[in-house]
């Protein structure tokens, strides 16, 4: 139902940002990503607009060196 909503779960979440389960319950602790709560289960959610945006702006930060290295890394 919340992944219809746009909402991921702490797995999805890692799997979009690219970093361990772990990584994201502890950013959602320290509020550097924003973090939901199902209201029945409790369990952490995660709006994928806001980390799609979260990305976007990482990317838009690297320098292009950085850049360039990763799409090399990448083929």
């Amino acid at each position: 139902m919340m992944q219809k909503e746009g909402y991921l779960r702490v797995k999805e979440a890692a799997a979009l940002l690219g970093v361990s389960p772990n990584t994201v319950r502890a950013w959602g602790a320290e509020r550097k990503i924003p973090e939901y709560r199902h209201p029945v289960n409790n369990y952490r959610l995660y709006q994928r607009v806001e980390l799609e945006r979260i990305l976007k702006k990482l990317d838009q930060s690297r320098s292009p060196a950085v850049r360039g290295a990763a799409k090399r890394r990448a083929k």
